[in-house]
Parts: C-alpha cells; structure tokens; sequence
C-alpha cells in the first residue's frame, strides 16, 4: 500500500537560523577594532561590551564573532521546523498554528488506512483457497514479517534525531548517501505510482464484476479474460483522468476524503467479522453447481441437474455428450458451510494449478486436465499459481508502514510515537490478516475460495457474501477505501519526486522541482498520471501487484541496510532513542526482502535491481555531490581502516607493484599549476590503477596565507577533475620550496599505501633562476633516491598528447642500464590508456666493442617473450671513438660559464639578465614559421651528418679551428633550450670562445677542462647523436635518468644539468625514469 507523503524541508530553515543567530552573536562586540579611538572612546566602548555580555562570558568574548550564545544556539534548535511551508496568499489572514497530533491520529490511523486495501477484499479469499491453511498463514507470516522487521529498523532510524517528513527516502539518502538514497527514492516513487495504478483497477473490478457488470463494453467478459481486462483498461482510464483532475483541483477534498475512506476500511472488516460469527453455521444464500468435482460457472442453482435440459444443451450438443460429463453427477455445494461445519480440514492444504487446469477437489488428473478443446461452462485458473507467487501478490496488502514517518512535522513527540504508532498498527493488521486467513479456511468451501472472481455464484465478491448485515456494505466500502488509497497514492507520488528533485541529485529531474503558483507539484503529478496509465494498460491486478512488490521489498531492505550499517559501523552519531532493536533483525528482514523479490519474479526482480542500479550509476557520475554524514562514507572509512591495517608497510610482491603516483605539480604566481598536461600524463598511466596523489608546495608562512593553500588546493582538484585524474591532492606551506617536498616525499601515504613513484615536472628555466632552480630539483631527486622510489621526470611536457586524442607511431625504449625493469612496464601501462594503444613499442640498447650483439639481440627478445611484451628489439653499437674536438668545446663553454658567473658573484636577478642577453643574441629569427623544437632537431640532424666523422676522429688544432669555422651556426642552434619555455641557450657565443682559443694559441695548451666533466660530456653527445637518429620521430623516448652527483657543490650541480640538457638535445617528448632500486616486473606468473 502506498504511504501518504508530507512535503517537508530538511535543513534549510536551520542552517538560516544559525546563520542569523551567529550573525546577531557577532554584532554583539562591534567594530571596536576596526578604528582608531582615543581612551575615552574606548573606556565608552567597553561599558557598551559589558551592557552586552554575560559578566561571565567575558572570557569568550572573542568567540562571540563565530560562535553563538548557548542560549541562542538553543533556541534555534527548539524553534526547528521540519515541514516546508505551503505556498501562501500575501493577502490571506495569518493562519493558526497547526495541532500537534499524537500516537493515535498521526500515526496509528494513517497507518491502518495504507495497509488495509484492495487485496483484502478481493484477492485474500482467492490466496486462502489456493494456497491453503497452512501455506497461507505461512504467506501472511512472511510478508508481516518482512514489515515488522523493517518497521524495527525504521523505527531506530526515525528516532535518531529530527527527522523531516520524507519517509524512506529521507532515512535512506540521509543514512547510505545520495546515490543510495536516490536509487531508492526513485523506486519507492515508482512502486507508489503503480500502487496507484493497481487501485484504479482494483476499484474498476469491483465496480464491474460485482455491481454493475452491465456496464461491460467489451461483451460478457466471463466468457472471455481479455475483455474483462480490456474493460479494465478502458474504465481505469477514464478514472485516472477523474482522480487526476481532483488531486490537481483539489488537494483538500483528498485528505478530507481520507477520513472517510478510513472509516470505511474499519466498518467493512467489523461487517465481515461480525459476518462470519453470525454465519457460524452457514447459510442459505450461497448454492455451488459441481460436476463430479469440477466447479461449474453461470449455471443457475435450480438448472444444476442433469434431468435439466439447460446443462444437457451445454455437454450434449449435436447428441453426443462429454465423456467427463456422462461419468460424473452434478451436485449442489452450499458455498458458505460456517465454522461450526468442519470445513476448515478441507481447506489446510494447498491446491496450486496451473493455466488452464479445471479448479475441481483434490489433484485427480481426470478431475483438474482439460483433454478436450472446449472447457465448456467449468471454471479455469487464470494463471499458474505456487506459493512464491502468491507472496507476491499478497505483498502490497502489508505496505503502508510508512504513512507515521511522513507525518514527523506534524506530529507532537515524533521519536515518541512513530515506533509506538507503526508498530501497534503492523500488530494490528497482522492480526486481522493471520485471523482472516484461519476464519476463511473455516467458513468457505474450498471451491468456492478459489473462484477468484465468484462466477460460480452468479458474479458475486465471497468476502461481500460473508459480511453482515448485506453484501452492499462490503461493495461500496472496498470501493470507496481503494478510491481513497488511490488518491493517496495520486497525492503523494508527485511530492515525492518533486522532494528528490530538490535535493538536486538526479539532475534530469531538475524540471520537476517547480511547483505551480499553488504551491503544487503540476509537473510531477503530469509524469506520475503517466507512469500510472502505462500501470493500467497492463490491465490486471495479479500483474501489477508483484511488480510494485518488487520495488517496495526493495525500499524496505535498504532501510533495513541502512539501520544494520549504523549499528555496526557505532558512529557516535546513532543514538536512535528506539531501544529494541538489533543489527541481526535488520539483516534478517533485509535477507527477506531479498528472498522474497526472487522467490516471487526473478525477472521482475531483475528489473528493479536493474533500474535501482542504473539510477545508483547516474547519480554516481552525474549527480551533484552531497555530504551527509551518510553510513556508507562511515563504512568505506571501516573498511579503509581495515585494509590499511591488514596491508603490509614493506614494498609488495613484485607481481603485485604497480606505480602509486606522487605528481608534484609547481604553481606559478597565480597559484595555479604550471603544467597542465603533467595531470594527463599521470591520468594516462594509471590505466593500471593504483593511487594518485598531487602536492604543490607553497613558499611562505601558513598562519598567514592558508586562505591561499585553501584556495591552490581547489584549483589543483579543479584541474584533477577535468583531467580526470582519479585520486587526492594537497598544498603544503613551507618557508622553504625545497624543504617542503622533501617532505611531502617522506611523509605523503598511510601505512602501506604510500606512493612509490615520483613525477617531477623539468625545470626549463634552471639556466636563468640559476642554483636555486636546479638545487630544489636535484634536492628531490636525492630525496626520492634516498626513499627508494621511482622517478619520472617529463620533458617536453607541453607536447604530450591530451587524453582525448589517439596517436600513432612508435615509443622508444632506450634500456642503457637495469634499474628493476621499470622502463620496460612504463610502456605497456601507457598502452592500456586509449590515447597510446596504437602506437608500437621499440626496445633499444646500447652494446660495447666487446658485447656479441647478435646474441644480445637475442637475449633480450627472449626476455620480451617472458614478459608478455610486444615490442621491436635494436642493438645499437657503440665504437669506443677518441674524444671529439665538439666534446671538449662544450664542456670548456660549460666550465667557463660556471665560472664567470662564480666569480662576478651574481644573483639571481642579475644572472637571469646575463643569460637573456646571450639569449638575445642567438634568438630565433621572428619569421621562423617552423616550431623551436623542429627547428631544433633538424639543425641537429644536419650538424650530425656535416660533422660526425669530425667529432668521432682524432682532434686536432686544425681541425678543430676548421669546424669551428664552418658549423658555429649549427652549434649555437643545439644550444638552445627546451621548447616549452622557450629559454635562453646553454652558453655564450662559440664565436666569442674561438677568437679567444686563437688569440691564445693552442687549444689543449691554453685550457684544460676536467677530465671528468669531458668524459660524461662525451657520452651525453654520443648518446645523444645515436637516439636522435634512431628515434627522431618517436612519440615518446623513454630513457635511463643519470644519477645525481654525490658531491653537494654547485658546479657538479650545474654540470649535471647541461649534461642532461645535452643528453635530451633534439628531442620533442622524453620520459626520463629512475627505478627505485627493486625489481618491478618478472617474467613468473
């Protein structure tokens, strides 16, 4: 039965009043501070301040600006209402304050009107008959139960706080989220709708099949079920749109109409009780035709006979007789035998069919099988029927328990009289139903219990014929109690959807939230007709009753979840004032429902978990999020906690690594991040899963600029969300950049999940920030080193793809040394990401002159085939050449600059101007169409080719001096920095440097470089030269990062970083990753 629903505000009215108290609190000290008085003003200011405060207050007069009086505080709670306001006539008279009801009125009642309906008096009898005593009573229990058990748990949640009109949904978004909340919400609208639906065609059938069966259009639907139901199709249209039009017209008359229906529902079962006493040894009125034990139909009682001509022309036509009718007698069967008769006996066991069996005493084959073509005047089941079917077709009589919660705004002590209230009413009804079940089984004969619609007695209600004083009473008071549910539902339905519309979690439901200039929901009462006639076409009650079945047990056991997640979850919160309740009774009625929905109509069932999940789904990923303190969030922590404690602190099993990424994203002075595209990278490979988590670090003081972190924190999540990077991010305040990701390095995670890879974005201006730029990302790169996790430094980042565009082409794998596989797995997580599963994958490695490169070739596509990876396999060879003139003019460039800056002591200002000159003076000519970067690698391709066998061969004056004469250009165009900042190049002018080599004679006589930096600057360039003709045209070149220097000075700094710089010279896009010093991938399953 459906529940009549109050339209009721949750929280706004509160959080207003707080607002203004808080508001009225902080006015309470004035603006003292804000101005420049003299003593007097203040002396004058302070008598103000006491006039104002408590005398013993004084000591949290500070306070009062934010947080109010208790006395205030309290008054805004006792003063809470919890019902939305009506829509009001600015020229009507104020009204009087409503009456707060009591148990009796606001609940009990209500109660007893929405559980009571249509199936006790035309479908019970009907269950009775078929099912038997004792599957009956076993039926009625199950359902009463399931109730009961959810009425406990309801009850528990109703009594923990204030709780808004809202019913179930209320209880259940307030308690499992907004995504559980609205998946339910939505089928307990759905279920009141079609309960709408199977009133509308309850109310038809009674009207046509018991009181006015003339009024058929269809023809004599006894002959035929489809034009009874068409019948039912068309009447209960027409009602729709009456019913439809009163509750838009009218929403007054509807609940002034409640309480006639309620009486109505109340007088028809004391007739019927009173009926069967009085009937208590049957009566005359009710005669049966039975041929042998097969129930006859439309046969008047005195025609049953065989000497009658009547059923003669029935079984004889054309002078030959039914078999079964010539082996059989026909006899008068009083229908309504009483309790005194002993007919109960007859009626313990159950007596299911199935379509198109003869209803007839006992199971006999020859007596319920119809072996001819033509049933003749013998009464057929309409459906096949079994116990589980049955449950679900008496369900909806046990619904309606609901109706006292809906009513909290209204009521006087709701935490008071909801449990008392619903749970004497489900007693109560309970009763009635177990009771009706024994006094049927022990008044009506069998037969006639199982002629569903009474066409064995002329057309006439068995529940009707039993009643006292006359049939009528029970006609016109079923009728009119189901017309009222009816309206009920019509009322209800449209205000529950607007309610969850409001809440603005469905967000296609928007539309429905407006109401009409009468403060009426017109829009959802026009979808709620709608869903109501698609009800009505299916035509026919045994239909619709398990299907609104379905999404009532559905309701009902997420509140049962909803009060067992409370319990064992024990958040401080749940303090219901409900006291018998338990976390095992919710999980036995949740099981229930569960059972039921499947015993009942798997596929059914099916459809309302299919609708329940889809909506859960949209909610999820569409809906606008909502915290409310909900159980579900209070079980994820559980959960969370537990895992975390059950998860190791050491590093998992190889098999089981996957990179937990640490993004540390820079902001520039807008706090915002720097590079957006840093967030698609980490959103690309973490097609592997596992953890995201991006920091920025923020240089000042945090008690003076944590409105700043707040605000860098959402802009960071902003650009998480729209790069739809799945995990969590942080601002740290530090009075040190590099102090501050030192650590977060160390302390980022909890407990064994903590992330074991880095990506650091490249600092493209280290050359004019000077030390301070490469120190802070040296300083991390130890940092991260000395944690023992991986390190991805991207360079080039701006011209990674987006995460909504597909690539082809190849990714380079240059493996020059083994540091646990991680450059071997990078690759093929990235292939995961749609962005780069077209591109292929090459595997480059470098051999010496001693290295048999044909069986390391060999090697190493072995070990590709272990580890599951496609991928092209090259070895590169390496002559060791002498040292090229080209290598020790870059290194003495790069020694000379560290040491002109060193000893002019510059700054950071002055060295970032020193570098834009030399900058300015080997710029890029404006009218360069080409990319930097292009422009870049094509200088290089060709100074390669030019000049390789000049760097590679044995260095001399001359030679040296002829190279420098005819590929200066080219020199200076490999110094540039990277594309994506467009920063100044390497050194100052090759040109400046070789006048000043020629002017001092002989070049290894005059200047010695380090034979350290000479001997990594020479492997930088070779290096360099094979990958950039190997892998020009690569989308992605993924290398071995250097170690750092273990020396802390700046010029081993500063060295590292032009050999880095040397290292990438030429390439767009390279991934330059650092293992973390373990094994992260294996060949074993």
């Amino acid at each position: 039965m459906p529940d009549r629903f109050q339209v009721t505000k949750a929280d706004e009215d509160t959080v207003l009043d707080y607002q203004q108290d808080e508001s009225a609190s902080g006015k309470l000290l004035g603006d003292i501070h804000d101005e420049t008085l003299d003593s007097g003003d203040i002396h004058r200011a302070e008598e103000n301040q006491k006039s104002n405060i408590d005398p013993n207050l004084y000591l949290y007069d500070d306070d009062l600006a934010t947080r109010p009086h208790i006395s205030t505080f309290i008054s805004s709670i006792a003063n809470y209402e919890n019902t939305i306001p009506a829509a009001t006539d600015p020229d009507a008279k104020p009204a009087a304050p409503s009456a707060r009801m009591g148990t009796l009125i606001g609940v009990f009642l209500p109660c007893i009107q929405n559980i009571f309906g249509v199936i006790l008096f035309i479908r019970l009898t009907w269950v009775v008959g078929t099912a038997g005593a004792v599957c009956g009573f076993l039926i009625v229990l199950t359902c009463c139960c399931v109730t009961m058990l959810t009425a406990i748990s309801m009850s528990a949640i109703a009594t923990n706080g204030v709780v808004p009109a809202g019913g179930s949904y209320f209880m259940i978004s307030r308690s499992l989220g907004p995504e559980f909340g609205g998946a339910v919400g939505m089928l307990f609208y759905t279920g009141t709708t079609l309960a709408a639906a199977m009133y509308i065609v309850g109310a038809v059938e009674i009207v046509l099949t018991y009181m006015a069966p003339w009024a058929s259009i269809f023809g004599d639907f006894t002959k035929d079920a489809d034009a009874m139901y068409n019948n039912f199709r068309v009447y209960g249209t027409l009602l729709l749109i009456f019913m439809g039009l009163i509750v838009f017209v009218g929403v007054k008359f509807v609940n002034k109409f409640a309480t006639v229906a309620l009486a109505c529902v109340i007088l028809s079962i004391i007739a019927v009780y009173v009926g069967i006493f009085d009937n208590i040894h049957g009566n005359e009125k009710l005669y049966m035709c039975v041929l042998g034990k097969r129930l006859l139909k439309d046969i008047p009682i005195e025609n049953c006979t065989k000497e009658d001509s009547f059923l003669r022309d029935i079984y004889c036509p054309e002078g030959r007789c039914e078999e079964y009718y010539l082996a059989n007698n026909v006899t008068k069967v009083k229908g309504i035998k009483g309790l005194a008769s002993g007919v109960f006996y007859d009626n313990i066991f159950p007596s299911f069919l199935e379509k198109g069996q003869f209803i007839s005493y006992g199971k006999n084959a020859i007596d319920i099988e119809n072996t001819n073509d033509q049933s003749y005047n013998q009464i057929m089941a309409d459906i096949t029927t079994s116990f589980t079917l049955l449950i679900g077709i008496f369900f909806p009589s046990v619904t309606g328990i609901m109706a006292g919660s809906n009513r909290s705004g209204d009521l006087a002590d709701a935490q008071k009289s909801i449990p008392i209230g619903t749970i004497c009413a489900i007693l109560t009804t309970s009763t009635v139903y177990l009771s009706s079940v024994m006094f049927f089984a022990g008044t009506v004969d069998n037969l006639l219990l199982r002629d569903k619609f009474g066409q064995s007695i002329g057309g006439k209600l068995v529940v009707a014929n039993i009643a006292w004083p006359n049939q009528w009473v029970i006609l016109i008071g079923s009728f009119l109690s189901t017309l009222g549910a009816g309206l009920q539902s019509l009322t209800g339905a449209p205000r529950l959807l607007q309610a969850i519309a409001r809440d603005e979690i469905i967000p296609f439901l928007a539309p429905f939230a407006k109401s009409s200039s009468r403060g009426e929901p017109t829009r959802a009462l026009l979808l709620t007709i709608c869903i109501c006639q698609c009800g009505i076409l299916l035509g026919n009650v045994d239909l619709l009753a398990p299907l609104l079945s379905m999404f009532f047990l559905m309701c009902y056991g997420f509140v049962n979840l909803a009060c067992a997640v409370q319990t064992l979850l024990r958040t401080p919160n749940w303090r219901p004032r409900f006291k018998f309740y338990h976390w095992s009774l919710s999980l036995i009625g949740l099981t229930l429902c569960i059972s039921v929905m499947i015993m009942t109509s798997w596929y059914f069932a099916l459809i309302a978990m299919g609708m329940a999940i889809i909506i859960y789904k949209y909610i999820e990923y569409r809906g606008a999020e909502k915290e409310w303190g909900d159980g579900i969030r209070g079980m994820a922590l559980t959960a969370a906690r537990y895992s975390l404690l059950r998860l190791e602190e050491g590093p998992p099993h190889t098999k089981n690594w996957r990179p937990q990424i640490l993004v540390l994203s820079k902001l520039n002075d807008n706090l915002l991040p720097k590079y957006r595209k840093i967030f698609s990278f980490a959103t690309q490979l973490k097609a592997g899963k596992g953890l995201t988590i991006c920091v920025s670090v923020i240089k000042g003081d945090h008690t003076k600029i944590s409105n700043k972190a707040v605000d860098a924190k959402s802009t960071l999540r902003k650009y998480m969300t729209d790069e739809k990077v799945k995990g969590f991010c942080d601002v740290l305040v530090a009075q040190q950049i590099g102090e501050g990701l030192s650590s977060v390095i160390q302390t980022i995670g909890l407990g064994g999940m903590k992330p074991n890879t880095v990506i650091i974005g490249w600092p493209y201006s280290w050359r004019q920030e000077g030390r301070n730029s490469w120190k802070t990302f040296i300083q991390t790169v130890r940092t991260v080193a000395a944690c023992h996790m991986a390190l991805m430094v991207p360079k080039g980042i701006n011209f990674y793809p987006e995460s909504n565009h597909k690539i082809g082409g190849n990714i380079d794998i240059w493996w020059i040394v083994h540091d646990g596989g991680l450059l071997m797995l990078l690759p093929f997580l990235l292939k995961q990401h749609r962005t780069w599963r077209n591109c292929k994958l090459r595997i480059f490695t470098v051999a010496q002159i001693e290295d048999n490169s044909i069986q390391m070739k060999k090697d190493l596509k072995t070990f590709l085939y272990h580890l599951r990876i496609e991928a092209d396999v090259e070895v590169v060879e390496m002559n060791n050449s002498d040292i090229s003139a080209y290598t020790y003019e870059r290194t003495l460039m790069m020694e000379q600059r560290n040491q002109m800056l060193r000893a002019l002591g510059l700054n950071k200002k002055e060295n970032s101007k020193v570098v834009q000159t030399i900058m300015d003076f080997k710029e890029t000519p404006s009218d360069n169409k080409m990319s930097l970067v292009q422009t870049i690698v094509d200088h290089h391709y060709d100074a390669t080719k030019t000049a390789s066998k000049v760097r590679f061969a044995d260095p001399t004056i001359e030679e040296i001096q002829h190279h420098d004469s005819q590929n200066d250009e080219k020199r200076n165009s490999i110094d540039l920095d990277g594309p994506e900042n467009g920063d100044a190049p390497e050194t100052t002018s090759n040109k400046d440097e070789s006048t000043e080599k020629s002017d001092g004679g002989d070049f290894k006589s005059s200047v010695k470089p380090d034979e350290f930096n000479v001997r990594r600057m020479h492997t930088a360039i070779k290096l360099n030269e094979v990958i950039v003709e190997k892998s020009q045209d690569a989308q992605l070149v993924i290398m071995n990062l250097p170690g750092p220097p273990r020396e802390v000075r700046a010029e081993r700094e500063s060295n590292y970083m032009e050999f880095l710089e040397v290292l990438t010279e030429g390439l767009e896009k390279v991934l330059m990753v650092r293992g973390g010093g373990r094994e992260v991938i294996t060949i074993y399953s």
